[in-house]
């Protein structure tokens, strides 16, 4: 009679490994063509629109827009004093801030517009920063720089590092 043994290694890629046991984190609600409206004492002071929206619960819970996100604050007629849009968004409701990424452009009601590829507002200080590559385009100016610090409404701006500005010349033939 023969018995035969075979004798089998096994070895896992850490990797491999972590990648399956991972827990893959989904959102507590989600909703899309989403409209929300931001009001203080009864007045609305901001509206943000945004094709898709993530919740996130947790101890640090957060709003995430992957699809972007176009928000407009309103001054006390309600008026449009600031619009922003985003390609993407993520709002720490806990830390009560939004970064903005990728194609982010803020406009004020001077039409002074900014571009960047990212931006952070401060909701509780009322406070724009940016620490990348900013442009910002005024009637007669373009402004470009590294980094930002900026009232919430646009008004007030200081670029960190500049690094040019263009003034620009109206031809009033055209």
């Amino acid at each position: 009679m023969a018995i035969g043994t075979m004798l089998f290694s096994c070895e896992n890629d850490v990797a491999e490994v972590k990648s399956l046991t991972d827990e893959k984190v989904y959102p507590e609600q989600a909703a899309k063509d989403v409209e929300v409206l931001y009001s203080e004492k009864g007045r609305v002071t901001m509206q943000l629109n945004a094709p898709e929206l993530n919740q996130y619960g947790g101890e640090e819970p957060y709003d995430e827009m992957p699809n972007g996100v176009h928000v407009k604050i309103f001054d006390s007629l309600m008026s449009v004093t600031t619009e922003l849009t985003s390609n993407y968004a993520i709002r720490r409701t806990f830390k009560d801030q939004m970064e903005a990424k990728y194609e982010v452009i803020v406009i004020n009601d001077k039409g002074e517009k900014l571009e960047t590829e990212e931006l952070l507002w401060d909701e509780k200080t009322g406070k724009i920063t940016s620490d990348v590559f900013v442009t910002i385009t005024t009637k007669d100016q373009i402004i470009m720089g590294d980094g930002l610090i900026a009232n919430e409404d646009f008004t007030e701006y200081r670029i960190i590092k500049p690094t040019g500005m263009l003034n620009i010349e109206n031809d009033s033939t055209n």
